[in-house]
């Protein structure tokens, strides 16, 4: 953001965009208030007819800006402050409006949406190309030690993995235990307030189920059929199921595909999700072989996951939790972990690839976890709940583009390792990556 700020110099105005409760408007807000000498943050999903009403003509901008300043009380300096748009989704014309503002050069404009992409809310307006995007996801796993006034633990995982050493038994059970609460809590920030301040996994599960039933909502906006809902809800049986594909006709059944498409698009627009795709021919340029109908969803929020997982329930319990947190729930906890990968690798900015292929006996396939690249190479991940015995599927896809191989990694509940050419990364240390 304040890149955004010091280098387009009110050429663009910045949307930011995430899933609902993740934070958007508190940070947003935070940022105006340190870095400008004055704000106004108009809120539409309670702005009044009276602001409302601004946004009917904004030819005069002298008066569009003399009245926020009357409305709000807050006086505007040229090039000293900005304006928010927080929940712009919530009201067209003022994201429309923003071609206009920009170009009128005085102050700056920062927009805040959930499911901003819905196509009813933007298909009767101009989308501004006056504006630059930047998505916010749940806390990571250095963030969240941060929360927990920690900032210890992060700087001595960026120093081991560095420098490629094991963190020993003690330190090694000790950030385990960090990455599982962290896993139970999840990233978003009403949580891991929770957290903080009852110190009750329980009360945890009840904000996270009430953050859920928002999300809820918004997928039967979506699909008002329930289709949305059905595969979003689906999704911890899908991975647990481990197949090597999201299977939607088991979540809703006779749809043509044209539709499931948009629905999923507009899931993934959504932010509550992430979208792994198959890679056809696995090589640098993975965008350009992904395969638009074979992909692995995931939620954005690996503490929401937690809590979808065990909704048949009408509360998680403690003591599930607390068999969670120290591993002793009797549960392949595999999917959950996998989750976490993919959660921690899109929150470095990578986008999400695998790739399966067949064994050559029956049915059954090899599957790589997650595909990154890494200059003009391959980085394979495999993803192990638990010690590891053999990474098959890994030395297979190795052996057979071997070629297009950089590092190898598995990732894993175990200390630090090499095994022949694979490196035994532990899964605490995926936030580096």
């Amino acid at each position: 953001m304040l890149y955004w700020k010091q280098h387009w110099n009110g050429k663009y105005a910045l949307l930011i965009e995430g899933a609902r409760r993740v934070g958007k408007s508190t940070l947003v807000e935070e940022f105006a208030k340190k870095e400008y000498k004055s704000y106004i943050l108009i809120d539409f999903s309670r702005a009044s007819k009276k602001i409302s009403a601004l946004f009917d003509d904004t030819t005069d901008l002298n008066f569009f800006f003399l009245s926020l300043q009357g409305i709000f009380d807050t006086r505007l300096y040229e090039r000293e402050s900005v304006i928010i748009f927080d929940e712009v989704q919530n009201f067209p014309p003022a994201r429309q409006a923003i071609k206009h503002l920009v170009k009128d050069g005085r102050y700056d404009y920062i927009e805040t949406g959930s499911l901003i992409s819905i196509r009813k809310n933007v298909q009767n307006i101009v989308i501004p190309s006056e504006e630059t995007a930047l998505t916010l996801h749940p806390m990571d796993f250095e963030e969240f030690y941060w929360a927990l006034n920690n900032d210890v633990a992060p700087e001595q995982q960026r120093k081991l993995f560095e420098l490629k050493r094991p963190a020993g038994d003690m330190l090694h059970r000790h950030w385990m235990r960090g990455l599982r609460l962290y896993m139970l809590v999840g990233g978003m920030p009403q949580a891991v307030d929770a957290y903080i301040e009852l110190n009750n996994l329980q009360e945890v599960d009840n904000v996270k189920r009430e953050i859920l039933r928002l999300y809820f909502t918004d997928l039967n906006k979506i699909d008002s059929s329930g289709g949305a809902l059905r595969i979003f809800k689906n999704i911890p049986a899908q991975l647990t199921g481990n197949a090597s594909r999201y299977m939607i006709a088991t979540a809703i059944e006779n749809r043509r595909s044209s539709v499931v498409e948009n629905v999923v698009s507009e899931m993934c627009e959504s932010k509550i999700i992430n979208l792994s795709y198959h890679c056809g021919e696995p090589n640098v340029g993975l965008n350009l072989n992904k395969s638009l109908n074979a992909y692995k969803i995931f939620t954005a929020d690996t503490g929401l996951f937690v809590t979808l997982a065990f909704w048949d329930k009408s509360f998680t319990e403690n003591v599930i939790y607390k068999k969670l947190l120290s591993d002793k729930l009797e549960a392949n906890l595999g999917y959950v972990y996998e989750n976490l990968v993919a959660q921690m690798i899109t929150a470095s900015g990578n986008e999400l690839f695998y790739y399966s292929f067949p064994t050559g006996n029956g049915n059954k396939n090899y599957e790589v976890d997650f595909l990154l690249t890494r200059g003009n190479k391959l980085l394979p991940i495999e993803v192990k709940s638990s010690g590891y015995n053999t990474h098959k599927s890994l030395d297979e896809f190795c052996k057979k583009y071997s070629s297009r191989i950089g590092e190898r990694l598995l990732l894993y509940t175990k200390d630090y390792q090499k095994d022949g050419e694979t490196v035994l990364l532990p899964i605490y240390l995926t936030w580096l990556l």
